[in-house]
């Protein structure tokens, strides 16, 4: 695998987190942007000739074929969206809120109210309470707040004519499906 890696000089440039088909050699991308035409071949012939001169031991170069340089794909430029256009509406924002606070913030307060409801049954009155009880209520009860956020979000309707149900479940499955479109989309487009 050493062998490969020193003859590989992709890999060698490559850095360890990006993927080896997203990243080409220089080399290749120098030619593939750079035509080549005879009067440039001419000069590239010129300086690979070896000197013979103060002895300098001549190195055989080897001439490749000249292959055609193939037309490349026209790129499809991506459509740039004013800043208006990617504001999310006023009314949708607001909606947006509305629901993060209930998903999130109920949760959250009830995690919160246990805590303390918890230190005060064990400091104040004779009634034991296991720790582990109190960790794992916590933590359920904070875990719904953090799935309140992305609920909240994605249960609003988008729509600004529309205001969408009071749990939003029908909002949530359409938008949800939404982003996983985008998201394929996306990965589709990067391969």
């Amino acid at each position: 695998m050493a062998a490969e890696s020193e003859h590989d000089p992709a890999k060698n440039e490559r850095l360890p987190f990006e993927p080896s088909k997203k990243r080409s050699t220089p080399a290749s991308s120098k030619a593939k942007a750079k035509p080549t035409t005879p009067a440039s071949s001419k000069a590239k012939a010129k300086s690979t000739t070896p000197a013979s001169s103060e002895g300098a031991k001549p190195t055989a170069s080897v001439k490749k074929p000249q292959q055609p340089v193939a037309a490349a794909p026209k790129k499809v430029e991506p459509r740039h969206y004013t800043k208006e256009e990617m504001t999310i509406p006023q009314v949708v924002s607001q909606r947006m809120i509305r629901r993060v606070a209930g998903f999130c913030g109920v949760p959250t307060t009830l995690g919160i109210i246990t805590l303390i409801a918890s230190y005060l049954l064990v400091s104040y009155t004779d009634i034991k309470i296991a720790p582990i009880v109190v960790l794992l209520v916590n933590m359920g009860l904070f875990g719904l707040g953090v799935l309140g956020i992305t609920y909240g979000v994605l249960s609003a309707s988008w729509d600004e004519d529309r205001s969408g149900g009071a749990l939003g479940w029908q909002e949530f499955k359409t938008n949800w499906g939404r982003m996983k479109d985008t998201w394929r989309e996306t990965q589709q487009k990067n391969v």
